[in-house]
């Protein structure tokens, strides 16, 4: 549906739009961190490491729909499957006030993630409609720079609801927040996909989608990257709780220490944006993940002899996070930039691996939680280095590229583009 409120979105509205919208899926983990120790005792959870499943099944929820809401978007557009899926989202939040049950509480937050998964689908296919190349990138991290900055202030507002009322606060605040979202998009965002470049919903012309996204080797190269890099980030998130409080006795001042972590990892996305189109998406993302790799070890070195007192802890996880804002963004952007055609499915396909991929990889990471930060540490390093394997079979063994293909890479045209 398009109106005369939909014709005029400037392109600072538009990345503020579309960094709100991932906005929701952060806060949707974030702002529960503080609440699980009460919704397992409300819904008697004896075990700590369970209570991760509230995470775990939202993640799972998210990953799987993106599969569904690809092939959607690139047929209808990308306006009207993603306000569907936000209604379903706001409708889940509202219904899980009432859960009676652990169970029932894990199916509402599963089908609250599947709603979410158009969120996640459609601003990574928009903004790929509108921008291509480094403008692309600049874009893409100044998004992630709210998602990054959303765990900031989320954990203090979860413990800000919970001060002020029942656990169950926190899901009334996502759906009111969602609610408004959802007005902001349908009066102000435009159809970003033209209806020349729309493909047909046929199971031929999805399972072809599929098959350019999965062929495309420096594409699936660096979505693999991305979901390795991000599973060792859920593993640290599902685990985070129990690390701060339960390890270094932070207890109220947690979300302090939470937000310091997202601050830099947001900090790192708005650099990027700065200068992504000077240094270009391979050399910062390609250097970052060497320094990510190599502070992880250090700090899994540390661990394992049983020396990391929280000063040593917190500067080597600053390192760590600083370093993934740069590469989570642009690896993101590398793996759609050669996928205009099929921003749809492609968004889905690298969605489905990254969450679903990055929710059983953290969920086993944080079920590994000893009471130690040996776990984590060994899912930053591990996962670390199979990111760069990926990265170097995207780039035929090499880093830092710089030949002619990859400037003609990192400057090609936008498909539908829309400025």
């Amino acid at each position: 549906m398009t109106n005369h409120f939909t014709r005029v979105l400037s392109r600072p509205e538009f990345i503020a739009l579309m960094a709100a919208l991932m906005a929701l899926n952060a806060l949707a983990i974030d702002v529960m961190l503080p609440a699980l120790p009460y919704m397992g005792e409300a819904l008697g959870v004896t075990s700590e490491n369970e209570r991760q499943f509230v995470i775990t099944a939202f993640m799972i929820g998210m990953g799987t729909a993106q599969l569904v809401f690809g092939p959607l978007s690139d047929r209808f557009g990308r306006r009207a499957p993603l306000l569907v899926g936000m209604g379903i989202y706001v409708i889940a939040a509202f219904i899980a006030v009432f859960a009676p049950n652990f169970t029932t509480l894990l199916v509402l937050r599963f089908i609250q993630g599947l709603g979410a998964a158009s969120v996640r689908v459609i601003v990574t296919s928009a903004v790929r409609d509108r921008y291509a190349g480094r403008e692309m990138a600049e874009v893409m991290s100044l998004t992630f720079m709210v998602f990054m900055a959303v765990p900031i202030i989320a954990p203090g507002i979860g413990q800000v609801l919970l001060l002020t009322g029942p656990w169950q606060t926190i899901f009334i605040f996502m759906a009111l927040l969602a609610s408004a979202s959802w007005l902001w998009t349908f009066f102000r965002l435009p159809e970003t996909l033209p209806l020349d470049k729309r493909r047909p919903l046929t199971f031929k012309g999805i399972i072809e989608g599929f098959r350019i996204v999965f062929t495309n080797r420096m594409a699936i190269s660096y979505g693999l990257a991305g979901t390795f890099l991000f599973g060792a980030l859920f593993g640290f998130i599902s685990s985070s709780q129990q690390i701060y409080v339960d390890i270094y006795g932070l207890g109220e001042y947690f979300p302090v220490a939470f937000a310091a972590m997202a601050g830099l990892m947001s900090v790192s996305s708005f650099t990027n944006s700065r200068i992504v189109r000077r240094y270009g998406m391979r050399r910062l993302s390609h250097g970052a993940m060497l320094c990510f790799t190599g502070f992880s070890i250090v700090w899994l070195g540390f661990a394992l002899v049983g020396f990391l007192p929280l000063w040593l802890f917190f500067s080597l996880l600053a390192v760590i996070m600083f370093s993934f804002g740069w590469a989570a963004s642009n690896m993101n952007s590398l793996s759609m930039e050669p996928l205009g055609a099929v921003a749809g499915s492609a968004s889905a396909v690298f969605g489905f691996i990254q969450t679903v991929g990055g929710a059983v990889i953290g969920g086993y990471i944080g079920q590994l939680f000893n009471n130690t930060t040996i776990p984590v540490a060994v899912g930053y390093a591990g996962m670390g280095i199979l990111s760069l394997i990926f990265i170097l079979i995207a780039e035929n063994g090499r880093l830092f590229g710089v030949g002619e293909q990859y400037a003609q890479d990192d400057e090609a045209p936008a498909l539908g583009s829309a400025h």
